[in-house]
């Protein structure tokens, strides 16, 4: 169960919470004790629900559902903590606080005088406490702006307020870092994963306690659950939305829909493939280094969006045969050649590498493939010597000469490097498409020519 705040714009509270709970595979309850008039950048208006209409919200759901864990948010007043505390107290349940006292656009979501009401009745039955750094300071009275002062802030709540377990978030730290400080049974634990660069932010706090509720009632431990909450607002951040024009919202639901995209380009990968091992004569276009073929969720960032054929497609006779199933990450060359595609054609997401002949070029014109190529004697030693950065140079060099994003790509090679051809599409099964009627007019093509 959920009791907090409504967010009109559904980046935060009652929104973000639900969202989040049913992400982890939680039935989500609320209690809604005021609704905020939102957006991305400012709060107009806030109207606090009637205390005791918020107690008959939590006993409706307690007397037939049942609770097994529950998240506090936004808490507005004096009123609306105590009419809080005294239901939740009698619950036998993990109870997560986060003591929301300002919204990501700086309006105040806890009125100043009720700062002493939350210390003396909500922190007293809280499980867990995941302050921010400065509502950490706040509430222990002190500055917390480095990993020592959460330590410190972190260990005199839970001591001074009885708190089984207290979070202190570090997002509003400096640093490239964010890590996040749980003390529990006399014990520090820190958690740390690299800062995201986005403006998509707008939840983080609600999506984290929920989190770290919902994992708790599925029976995680303490420690596991800041853990796995921590990666699930990573991910979320992560893939936010850039919407409006403030702290857009994060997306509680980016690692469900990235699983459920990965399993689905799976399954049309398994299909793309054994229809590329059906095809006579396949082995005529494959290159040294032997192919990969690839297909990336919409919006991958990296390679492990990316889904390929682990040690890649090889020749058995003159059939191509996969190595091996499918997977996430298994490709280096391809995947970087698609992510880079998908800067310019984000709808574009597979490719396959081929063997470059001029034959194979003659062939794809006469089918009216659209080509593009660059020289990689040009590139810069600058290039050169950094990682991924050649696949990267050479597209743009090829899409900007060819005004467009292409059916093929190729290069000549150089010193060391195999020529190649990319064939590119929207999917994989596109591609193994393409690859089938570029070598059906090539062999037609050389037959022509033998006779």
């Amino acid at each position: 169960m959920t009791v907090a705040g409504s967010d009109s714009g559904g980046g935060a509270g009652i929104q973000a919470d639900l969202k989040t709970i049913a992400a982890l595979g939680g039935h989500g309850m609320s209690a809604i004790t005021s609704l905020t008039a939102q957006n991305t950048y400012e709060v107009t208006a806030i109207l606090d629900l009637d205390p005791e209409f918020i107690r008959e919200q939590i006993r409706a759901c307690v007397r037939d559902l049942g609770v097994d864990a529950v998240k506090t948010g936004m808490l507005h007043t004096e009123q609306i903590i105590e009419a809080v505390a005294d239901e939740l107290r009698g619950l036998d349940v993990p109870r997560v606080v986060d003591p929301v006292m300002i919204a990501k656009s700086g309006s105040p979501l806890l009125k100043p005088g009720a700062v002493e009401t939350l210390k003396k009745h909500i922190l007293p039955i809280a499980t867990v406490l995941t302050p921010n750094a400065k509502e950490a300071g706040v509430l222990c009275g002190m500055p917390v702006s480095s990993s020592i002062e959460q330590k410190r802030a972190a260990q005199l709540l839970a001591e001074e307020y009885g708190i089984k377990a207290v979070v202190v978030k570090g997002g509003h730290l400096e640093g490239s870092q964010i890590t996040d400080v749980l003390f529990y049974e006399g014990r520090f634990y820190e958690y740390s994963l690299p800062r995201v660069e986005s403006r998509a932010t707008h939840g983080t706090g609600c999506v984290f306690a929920s989190a770290l509720a919902t994992e708790l009632a599925k029976g995680a431990t303490i420690v596991e659950a800041v853990e796995g909450a921590k990666r699930f607002v990573h991910s979320a951040v992560r893939m936010g939305f850039q919407l409006g024009k403030g702290s857009g919202p994060v997306n509680p639901l980016a690692q469900t829909a990235r699983n459920a995209a990965l399993l689905e380009i799976i399954e049309r990968m398994r299909v793309a493939v054994k229809m590329l091992e059906e095809i006579e004569e396949g082995t005529v276009l494959l290159p040294e280094c032997m192919i990969n073929l690839g297909e990336a969720i919409p919006g991958a960032t990296s390679r492990e969006d990316v889904v390929a054929i682990p040690g890649r497609i090889v020749g058995v006779g003159q059939r191509l045969k996969a190595s091996s199933h499918p997977w996430m990450g298994a490709s280096r060359h391809v995947a970087n050649t698609i992510l880079t595609i998908m800067s310019y054609e984000p709808s574009r997401r597979a490719a396959m590498n081929i063997r470059f002949t001029e034959e194979a070029l003659e062939a794809a014109r006469k089918i009216d493939m659209s080509i593009s190529h660059y020289d990689r004697s040009q590139e810069p030693a600058s290039i050169k010597n950094v990682e991924g950065m050649t696949i990267k140079w050479g597209i743009a060099r090829a899409y900007e000469e060819a005004g467009k994003v292409t059916d093929l790509i190729y290069h000549t090679g150089d010193w060391g490097k195999e020529p190649m051809i990319t064939i590119t599409g929207r999917d994989s099964i596109d591609v193994v498409l393409k690859f089938k009627q570029l070598l059906e007019t090539l062999l037609a093509q050389q037959r022509g020519k033998s006779d």
